[in-house]
């Protein structure tokens, strides 16, 4: 499309509708710009828009421009291996070569967009395409206009940030040199004419509050900068850089004094960035930057030491003790804090005051719930006050265990009896001593288990039936929440300490604490539940039977969506995580609740369908779906999942006429496991989606892929005739080819293959596997990678098992003659070992039956590598776990740490195990080796005798026991 006024005004009047609320008008706006990224010139339509300074192109147009660019960036930049690509590369290069300094002279809401995109771009292109963007950007430095200075630091810390996280490789130390090559002096020369500025404007307001914002992003950009390694050119110059930094610490400013407690200024974000950086350097580059450390030391001390409780300086507080831990860390560092005094000094200075609750803790209890439980719970904490003074006390344990458990012991102590006294008084004093509780005690814990390792001076179960329980067994759920609240915090973190007796017993309590008005408060109830009800006895078991469980549930359910109608806590998931877990842990005890519960789960799925705002909310809400259509249909004879499709289908099909993205994936996964469960014949609506689900545009969505594989395959598995009579099956061969040319998606190709040979008859495929098995290669050749070759291990172990060795054989000759002998040699011997758990049993299997084919045992078809492959399949029997499957961890999973997008996810629930051809005919992989061989030794007697004894004596011992396991012999 042409870049004149004509288009430009139609993308104006398209981006002014994507605004409006009325979905008629709205998605057929959002359509056509979906269908309008194909097009040349459409990103610098964009680029132009966002450029435009007449009044025709209104500030928020301008900002919707920049945000579908940079959307379109995210979608369409990088493209993948196989798929086509969006932007051509004339708009490519426009946009590299405008979007620098458009970003530098718009406005700030669209420069953070641009900012944002220059990152994209910079992740997929720099510096190999894009090699101008770092020179460019620092020759910017010498502009003098703040603005631009700004500007460019903000984008160049976009695209240098991913050097804190990304693992080290020669390829991205090639990128770091370069980048330091190009701005790691302009960036030193820049810090010190900012400090020298900051000096001279030390009574200009203005001036010294831009000067410092630059500061921010050059601590920044020093962090990223020496993330991996200690670069030579920071090194050289660490003098500049300590000496400054120690200035920074040191500054004070009324003038840069935030009026508000709770604003953080640009200085507390100097010093808090300051404290990072000196933090990284004690950590990594100890030897270097021991020079500097004492009096960093001393300098962070009396930072703290004039540093008050106002929320405003948290962030740097936190950062400020995490400095000191870092000290604290090394054994020869130790010294800095052995004496009495340091220690008393740092128990009553910096750790009691940072774990006592503040006005605006409690505050932030009520009024931001998501945000205390984010932190107090999921662990979101790290920039907290209290995480910092928690990790401080866990280090100093190590050194000084017995003293530090002495001096806190004592504050504990105190603390209880004053709450015993005077409860409504002193109820800060018991949140203060359980949380220092707490973090005395626990010393080695897992996402799975909580605490694992405790402190032996602290008793966790005498604490727990004291001052723990008490609270949990109160009648009144609402009075003091936040005791209420930490009480039940120390309950999930010593769950796997305290005995099973003692966890099952509190139970009940929690179901009661569910009923809480304050949101943490049944929000940890909810959390607690969860994790509580996958606790084993000693002797392996579920705490409570689902018998048991059955005697609360009423109770329980109700609980739990009388909180989740709570204001504030609508989408509520760890209360929603609960009834998932509760419904899991029932099993067929669930049937009695099936009927409320379904009832309940549907209303809530309209609701969010409407305002979808918490992924993990809606993750579980289909995850107790699942679970649902799961157990019930598995405890009863008759066809229960129609009950479900006539309360299910009705709002699936609203969810998927409105296009709410984010729900469409899970409704793919849950509609796969109603569709497995069907007794009867399948109802019409189902074989309606089959030709949606098989339209192009919607395999274009990464996210949907996985869930609509998942669906086909149910299809394929449940109604293989209907897919052929309604001529479905050469789209289904397309998909896999189209998903058989990307990385991120081809092992999905191979699920729809492995199913295929698995339900559609035999004579029906065989017309289509010569120019798969074309397909494939040509891939492999192509574009090798490791998921690759595993995926195509698995498939052939497929074919074998259904078809036959010599049905292999033949199909890879007619492609070349001579390429099974290079499948043995260049896949099976590199890759076998490499296998999954779920599938090695049928691989090994399969190249069981490929050795013992007489055609490759005689020599032919690769036969020459018979006992490298031999021994590459011994080596991979002895890691297959025989007839063994996972200890049952009771479905435990925890999503918490790592947020979801919507629709990201596969369902648990919904996962579909691995398909056995085997059909769980062989028992044991050993046993079928050693059989096989004997087999083949009496077909050719001393042959194969003669080849064993070559093989390394690891292998030889090998099969000898797995010989006399079977029971038979070589002759």
């Amino acid at each position: 499309m042409e870049i004149n006024e004509e288009n430009l005004a139609r993308m104006v009047e398209c981006l002014t509708q994507t605004f409006s609320t009325d979905p008629a008008q709205r998605r057929p706006a959002e359509h056509f710009l979906e269908q309008l990224e194909g097009n040349a010139n459409y990103p610098v339509l964009l680029l132009t828009l966002t450029s435009r300074t007449d009044e025709q192109v209104l500030p928020p147009i301008k900002l919707a421009a920049a945000i579908n660019l940079k959307n379109l960036v995210k979608r369409r930049w990088k493209v993948e291996d196989g798929a086509t690509d969006m932007i051509s590369s004339n708009d490519r290069a426009v946009i590299k070569k405008e979007i620098v300094d458009l970003m530098l002279r718009s406005p700030e809401a669209v420069q953070r967009q641009l900012s944002e995109a220059i990152s994209i771009i910079g992740k997929t292109d720099f510096p190999n395409q894009w090699p101008e963007l770092v020179p460019y950007m620092a020759e910017k430095f010498k502009s003098g206009d703040f603005n631009i200075i700004n500007g460019v630091l903000q984008t160049s810390y976009s695209v240098m940030r991913r050097y804190e996280y990304e693992q080290k490789s020669d390829s991205l130390w090639m990128e770091i040199k370069f980048v330091l090559d190009n701005f790691a002096m302009p960036l030193t020369n820049l810090f010190v004419e900012l400090m020298k500025f900051a000096g001279e404007n030390i009574n200009n307001a203005e001036a010294l509050k831009v000067i410092f914002s630059s500061l921010v992003s050059i601590g920044k950009l020093f962090y990223a900068l020496n993330s991996q390694d200690l670069p030579e050119c920071f090194e050289d110059n660490m003098a500049v850089w300590m000496e400054h930094f120690l200035q920074l610490l040191n500054f004070t400013s009324p003038l840069l004094e935030t009026q508000s407690d709770e604003d953080i200024g640009v200085l507390e974000q100097v010093k808090s960035q300051v404290c990072e950086n000196i933090s990284l350097y004690t950590s990594k580059y100890r030897e270097e930057f021991e020079p500097y450390l004492e009096k960093f030391v001393t300098a962070v001390w009396g930072l703290l030491s004039t540093t008050t409780l106002a929320l405003k300086y948290d962030q740097m507080v936190s950062h400020a003790i995490q400095f000191l831990s870092c000290v604290a860390e090394r054994d020869h560092s130790k010294k800095f804090f052995e004496s009495e005094t340091v220690l008393s000094g740092i128990c009553e200075k910096v750790i009691l005051p940072n774990m006592h609750l503040r006005g605006c803790d409690e505050e932030a209890f009520s009024d931001s719930p998501d945000q205390w439980v984010s932190q107090e719970l999921e662990g979101a904490d790290s920039e907290t006050r209290r995480r910092a003074a928690v990790d401080f006390v866990r280090v100093l344990a190590r050194h000084f265990e017995q003293r530090i458990t002495a001096v806190f012991g004592a504050y504990v102590q105190n603390m209880l009896s004053s709450y015993q006294t005077n409860p409504a008084e002193c109820w800060r004093n018991k949140v203060a001593a359980i949380y220092l509780v707490t973090t005395l005690s626990a010393k080695g814990a897992t996402a799975r288990h909580g605490t694992t390792q405790v402190n032996n001076l602290v008793n966790v179960t005498e604490l727990y039936t004291a001052h723990i329980a008490p609270e949990l067994q109160s009648a009144n759920v609402n009075q003091f929440p936040i005791v209420k609240a930490e009480c039940i915090k120390y309950l999930i973190s010593f769950r796997s300490v305290l005995s099973p007796d003692v966890v099952a017993s509190a139970l009940p309590h929690l179901v009661q604490l569910l009923s809480a008005d304050s949101v943490v408060v049944h929000s940890y109830a909810g959390a607690a539940l969860d994790r509580c009800l996958v606790v084993k006895t000693t002797n392996q078991s579920s705490l409570l039977q689902p018998e048991q469980l059955a005697t609360l549930a009423t109770q329980a359910y109700a609980n739990c969506f009388q909180a989740l109608s709570v204001s504030g806590s609508e989408q509520n998931e760890h209360v929603m995580k609960a009834v998932m877990r509760i419904t899991e842990s029932l099993k067929d005890k669930v049937v009695p609740f099936a009927g409320g519960l379904l009832t309940q789960l549907v209303a809530k799925l309209k609701l969010v369908a409407k305002n979808p705002t918490k992924p993990n909310y809606v993750h579980y809400v289909f995850e107790s779906l699942t679970v649902l259509v799961k157990s019930v249909c598995a405890a009863v004879d008759f066809n229960a999942v129609e009950e479900f499709d006539k309360n299910l289908f009705p709002v699936f099909q609203d969810i998927l006429r409105d296009e709410v993205d984010g729900i469409i994936p899970y409704i793919f996964q849950i509609l796969s496991v109603m569709l497995e469960n069907q007794k009867a014949a399948i109802p019409d609506p189902y074989f309606q989606l089959l030709p949606f689900i098989l339209m192009p545009a919607l395999w274009e969505r990464s996210g949907y892929v996985g869930p609509m594989v998942r669906l086909l395959q149910s299809f394929i598995e449940k109604a293989p005739g209907k897919i052929v009579e309604e001529n479905k099956l050469n789209a289904i061969l397309g998909l896999f080819n189209k998903l058989n040319t990307t990385r991120s998606h081809d092992h999905e190709g191979f699920f729809l293959l492995q199913c295929l040979l698995l339900y559609i008859p035999h004579q029906t495929m065989e017309e289509f596997w010569p120019q798969l098995f074309s397909v494939m290669f040509r891939r492999l050749t192509a574009n090798k990678t490791t998921k690759y070759m595993k995926s195509l291990i698995i498939f052939f172990s497929f074919f074998v098992v259904i078809h036959s060795v010599q049905k292999l054989i033949e199909l890879v000759e007619r492609l070349q003659v001579g390429m099974f002998g290079m499948v043995l040699e260049r896949l099976v011997v590199p890759e076998l070992s490499n296998i999954g758990q779920s599938e090695r049993k049928l691989c090994c299997v399969a190249i069981t039956n490929v050795l013992c084919e007489p055609s490759i045992f005689s020599g032919q078809y690769g036969g020459n590598h018979w006992q490298a492959v031999l021994a590459t399949l011994v080596e991979t029997v002895e890691l297959t776990l025989d007839n063994a499957t996972m200890a049952d961890g009771g479905n435990f999973f925890k999503m918490d740490d790592n947020p979801l997008a919507f629709g990201s996810s596969k369902l648990m629930h919904a996962s579909k195990p691995p398909l056995d051809p085997l059909n769980g005919q062989v028992t044991s992989a050993k046993i079928f080796l050693a059989q096989k061989l004997s087999e083949l030794s009496k077909a050719q007697p001393g042959q194969v005798q003669a080849r064993l004894a070559q093989l390394p004596q690891t292998e030889q011992q090998s099969l000898i026991k797995y010989l006399q396991q079977a029971n038979v012999s070589i002759v």
